[in-house]
């Protein structure tokens, strides 16, 4: 079939419109990018970062134009990316730290994000404790809190602290915010905010900070909007999940719900705890008890969950589950499962119908995209991400059209997505 002059004029003129806007005929715009940092492989001396692009309509990821870049440290353990997408945070936890002792090539490193998501590193920084493990932005993003597993306090070296810092808006620079709520004899202020012993895991959940510590307590902060001041509050140190048995490993939650995973320890049953999270900062369990994750009338075989999360809408919760290296069904594997916030009921949970999903193997942090389309898990075995589609009716998740399972760098570790570039 022969086109005519005018037609031919047409589809070069759409082939110019495609090209300009990012578009294939199997694919649609970019929406977002994600990165993916990695541990260092044998011989290197640095942690790997590495960037995708994220297709609109098939949630496809393809590799940014400069795809890896070196974290600027060892052992990188968290990345967050700042309110505007602008910045991208990484959290190098370095090696050979302790109690009293700075691990080598440890720190916060800032890198600068590109039109085409590609990252250019700007700056480094120190935090004031020893073995950086996890950061939070507040709600504005105004302030940056990087939890340290030691705290450099010689009378408790094995409590943990958080360093705080407010963020450039313009530059994604950091500088420190002084301790001004606990002041010495000598009366200089610190520079951190001491918690519990070696904490796991922090979360920000409206203006309230929360530090999961390794004893099973909760350490709760309520974050001045004005000065990012951390005060402690309510009764102090909670106990949420009493028992010998148990063993906390995450914190998940929102402004309202705050979700607890217990990991299989001594035999005992894994759990998903849900709490309500109080004025004063503190969790009150919510009617009904936690949900026993490997129960028959939940997901049989289930064991190892490592990680909660809650959807954009605040209507599922998704707990990853280390389980085994195994990805055969019908044995523990590998694995995501679904619940749905019951309304009304201060965070009770019913499991999802359709509601475990494959993944990579030791998958360990979970996001979703902005559009609220597709979320995506980094799996620390095998070095993958894997990507879902997510039915906002439903809750249930679905492989994406073009294939679930992306490479990314190393053992990965965490990830994280911006929507947009402003």
């Amino acid at each position: 079939m022969k086109l005519s002059l005018y037609g031919r004029l047409a589809m070069a003129l759409f082939a110019s419109l495609a090209l300009g806007l990012g578009m294939t005929a199997c694919g649609g715009g970019t929406i977002g990018y994600l990165w993916v940092i990695g541990q260092e492989a044998a011989g290197q001396t640095s942690g790997q970062v590495v960037g995708f692009k994220i297709d609109d309509y098939t949630g496809n990821l393809t590799q940014t134009a400069h795809f890896s870049e070196t974290t600027e440290g060892a052992n990188p353990v968290f990345i967050l990316k700042g309110s505007s997408g602008r910045y991208v945070y990484v959290i190098n936890q370095g090696t050979g730290g302790g109690p009293g002792a700075r691990a080598t090539s440890s720190g916060i490193a800032v890198f600068a994000v590109g039109g085409d998501g590609s990252l250019t590193f700007e700056n480094g920084y120190s935090s004031q404790g020893y073995e950086p493990v996890w950061a939070q932005l507040d709600g504005s993003g105004t302030y940056l809190y990087v939890l340290d597993k030691y705290a450099p306090d010689t009378a408790n070296p094995t409590n943990g602290s958080i360093t705080v810092f407010t963020i450039d808006a313009s530059t994604g620079r950091l500088t420190l915010v002084q301790n001004t709520q606990t002041i010495p004899a000598n009366g200089i202020p610190l520079p951190y905010f001491e918690v519990g012993p070696t904490p796991i895991m922090v979360k920000t959940a409206g203006s309230c900070l929360l530090t999961l510590n390794s004893n099973n307590t909760i350490s709760p902060f309520a974050i001045s909007s004005s000065t990012g001041q951390l005060s402690f509050t309510g009764t102090g140190t909670q106990t949420p999940v009493p028992g010998a048995a148990v063993q906390l490993n995450s914190i998940g939650g929102n402004g309202t719900n705050v979700y607890l995973t217990d990991a299989d320890n001594g035999g005992d049953a894994p759990y998903l705890y849900p709490f309500n999270l109080a004025t004063n900062c503190n969790l009150t369990p919510s009617t009904g008890g936690g949900r026993q994750i490997n129960a028959s009338t939940d997901f049989p075989g289930t064991t190892n969950p490592v990680y909660s999360f809650i959807d954009n809408s605040g209507k599922y919760v998704y707990v990853l589950n280390q389980s085994t290296t195994t990805t055969a069904q019908g044995t523990p594997f590998s694995s995501i499962t679904g619940w749905s916030i019951v309304p009304g009921t201060n965070g009770q949970l019913t499991p999802l119908s359709q509601g475990q999903y494959t993944t990579g193997s030791g998958p360990v942090c979970m996001v979703e995209d902005t559009s609220n389309q597709y979320m995506y898990v980094s799996n620390h075995n095998d070095g993958t991400v894997t990507g879902k589609v997510i039915d906002p009716t439903t809750g249930f998740l679905s492989d994406l059209t073009r294939g679930a399972t992306f490479t990314a760098t190393g053992q990965a570790t965490c990830l994280a997505l911006s929507g947009a570039v402003e």
